[in-house]
């Protein structure tokens, strides 16, 4: 099974997956808006970096959630 086809298939029966998406796909947005400005506050580049560690934790996870399908699907 290719790894598009898990993450339908996650997506669909899988919430926790659904979320991480959701928050991820929210996270980047934001960053992108950050990113667009020409400076940012000190708290904006503490909110930031925050930020970008959530989305990597979300990411990670989500990466955690396909190859624990994909050691479903082989037993």
């Amino acid at each position: 099974m290719k790894e598009a086809d898990i993450i339908a298939v996650l997506r669909s029966e899988n919430e926790e997956f659904r979320r991480l998406e959701d928050e991820h796909r929210t996270m980047e947005k934001t960053l992108d808006e950050m990113n667009k400005k020409r400076y940012l506050t000190a708290d904006e580049e503490v909110d930031k970096k925050k930020m970008q560690k959530q989305k990597l934790h979300c990411k990670d996870r989500m990466a955690e959630l396909i190859r624990e399908y994909k050691q479903g699907v082989k037993n």
